[in-house]
């Protein structure tokens, strides 16, 4: 067995080196993860065909477990985002809360929304009816900007089908359905936390929006009926929630009864069953317009998986250093539990920007000491990794794509959005793993 200073040695070596050739030098995260992982690899003593072995089977087997997930959701995401769905709802939301209530809007529009698109694609294709919103009220500029932006971000950070947090439950075999139930639960405390934060940091600034914009709804001549809009989101989430009810007291239930409910909830199916309510929302496409959106999905999700896919090498790797004995005794003593998976995540998102690497680097390393740290059971792998999830929240700052989406978008200037966004990654992650901690003390 290796020495626990030499493989303190290699982990931390190899932390700050993906943080530093991703981050720093910008190259690409798929080629840093793999030359990483190899590198680590010799380091620890592994011979050649050892490496390879390894690599490979960490990459195959990220892909097995949501490589197809990664794919359904991105395809169900683009299918909402060009069919103008997600605007039909924002719309009607509004229309019943009025502008008054804008805020609180946004945060529901942007919550409900953010469980199947990704918050950046999410933000760019909601942000137009936002500005439409802050000209109309325009000293509420940075407090509806943070609520969309945050709710989004909430639920992209700790609900699959997502890939950060899908990619890292597959890696610490974490049940894909149990937790999109539960990240949509804990995903609730931090969107309230950034809400009340968006309303006091707007009055603190006290900025008033003054340019002339157009409402990005002026282009769109005829949007889809709000049903139609929200079935594709809404009935997966009630499939993979039945699923997970059911499975708690599977007796009361006919076998055959049962057992459509397990298929049709597996999270696979239950996105492909999105896909299908998605598809009568263009009514009027060709068979060529079809395959287009497809085919852009199949492009978004490609580079998505390859990440995923080196993360799971990565992990794999660090797998074989064996943490578990390396550690386990000394983290066993420390009573640091999820503390743990939410400070490596927050390291990695703070330093390299990316939630997606943030989290499955962190599952690598975390999921060998899961024992160790007292979480060897379903549902503390579970809390672990939304523990992990949380701490990807942290913090979003100028390295994060994100965080210049925001800033473009909403024409918020860089010391403005540090103020108001970063702070209410920081606050969200905070209430986050609060919320993950007192609910592990129940369940």
């Amino acid at each position: 067995m290796l020495s626990p200073l030499f493989v303190a040695f290699l982990l931390i070596s190899s932390i700050a080196a993906i943080i530093l050739l991703s981050a720093r030098f910008k190259f690409n995260t798929f080629f840093v993860l793999l030359i990483i992982a190899a590198v680590v690899g010799f380091a620890a003593g592994f011979d050649g065909e050892k490496v390879i072995v390894m690599l490979k089977t960490g990459f195959g087997s990220t892909l097995e477990k949501i490589g197809l997930l990664i794919i359904c959701g991105t395809t169900l995401g683009i299918l909402l985002e060009k069919s103008n769905a997600t605007l039909s709802l924002a719309q009607f939301i509004l229309s019943k809360t009025g502008d008054s209530k804008a805020a609180l809007a946004l945060t529901l529009i942007g919550f409900m929304v953010g469980l199947p698109i990704f918050c950046d694609s999410g933000f760019v294709v909601l942000i137009g009816l936002g500005m439409s919103i802050v000209s109309r009220l325009p000293k509420w500029h940075v407090a509806l900007v943070v609520c969309l932006a945050s709710a989004l971000y909430s639920v992209h950070c700790l609900v699959p089908p997502h890939p950060g947090i899908t990619a890292a439950a597959g890696i610490m075999k974490v049940d894909v359905g149990r937790a999109m139930f539960l990240g949509t639960l804990v995903a609730v405390p931090p969107t309230v936390v950034a809400y009340f934060w968006a309303k006091y940091i707007n009055q603190k600034l006290g900025l008033t929006f003054s340019e002339s914009i157009d409402s990005q709804l002026l282009s769109v001549q005829k949007l889809p009926h709000p049903l139609t809009s929200v079935l594709p989101i809404f009935v997966p989430i009630l499939l993979i929630a039945l699923k997970s009810l059911v499975m708690l007291n599977p007796s009361f239930l006919p076998p055959s009864v049962l057992y459509t409910l397990k298929i049709l909830g597996e999270p696979l199916v239950a996105l492909f069953v999105g896909i299908l309510f998605a598809l009568p929302l263009y009514k009027n496409a060709d068979r060529a317009h079809i395959n287009s959106l497809f085919d852009t999905a199949l492009d978004k999700s490609g580079g998505i998986l390859a990440i995923t896919a080196a993360g799971g090498a990565f992990g794999e790797v660090i797998k074989a250093l064996e943490l578990g004995k390396v550690f386990g005794d000394s983290l066993a003593a420390s009573g640091l539990g999820l503390v743990i998976p939410f400070a490596l995540a927050a390291i990695f998102k703070t330093a390299q920007g990316s939630s997606t690497v943030a989290i499955i680097s962190t599952a690598g390393i975390i999921a060998p000491l899961l024992p160790s740290l007292g979480f060897d059971t379903e549902g503390g792998h579970l809390f672990a990794l939304l523990a992990a999830g949380a701490g990807s929240m942290l913090v979003s700052h100028t390295n994060d794509s994100y965080f210049w989406v925001i800033a473009k978008f909403s024409s918020l200037d860089t010391v403005t959005t540090l103020r108001s966004h970063s702070v209410a990654s920081v606050l969200m992650a905070v209430a986050a793993f609060v919320s993950i901690w007192v609910a592990s003390l129940f369940v």
